[in-house]
């Protein structure tokens, strides 16, 4: 269930969040937060994370079906009481979701987090699955060490 959960909420949140930038915000525009650190800009995304491989959405509405089916799949092989694994995933599903959702019916990805820092600007669905890749690998990591200890 928490699974399913997670991938609804992130969905619902990432959704809600693209709409207020889309109504309330023209393409390029841009709104200091905090100055010289972090910007809401909204910017239509053609390719994947960082601007990668533009007019390809083809090919990432593919990955983003595939990734669905493995997460379905996993789910059935995941034990109950291994939650962060169901949490991580989650977070995989429902970001890789949200960004479906915009490639399938804008043909672009709508992206507004614009830290100063770097030159790229993302999403909050981006956020979840570099969250949900990160504790995946946390807990697999974690679970290579019990079993070389056990």
């Amino acid at each position: 269930m928490l699974l399913w959960l997670t991938i609804a909420g992130i969905w619902i949140i990432d959704r809600v969040l693209k709409v207020l930038i889309q109504g309330n915000f023209v393409p390029g525009e841009s709104v200091i937060v905090i100055p010289k650190f972090f910007h809401l800009t909204y910017v239509l995304n053609p390719g994947a994370a960082f601007g990668l491989l533009p007019g390809r959405s083809w090919f990432f509405i593919l990955t983003a079906l595939l990734v669905t089916a493995g997460i379905i799949y996993a789910q059935f092989k995941i034990p109950r009481e291994d939650w962060l694994t169901r949490l991580s995933l989650g977070l995989i599903g429902g970001g890789a979701l949200g960004n479906l959702y915009d490639r399938v019916f804008i043909g672009k990805v709508v992206d507004y987090l614009d830290f100063q820092i770097w030159t790229f600007v993302f999403n909050f669905a981006d956020t979840a699955i570099v969250v949900g890749v990160g504790l995946l690998l946390l807990t697999m990591y974690i679970q290579e060490r019990k079993g070389r200890n056990v």
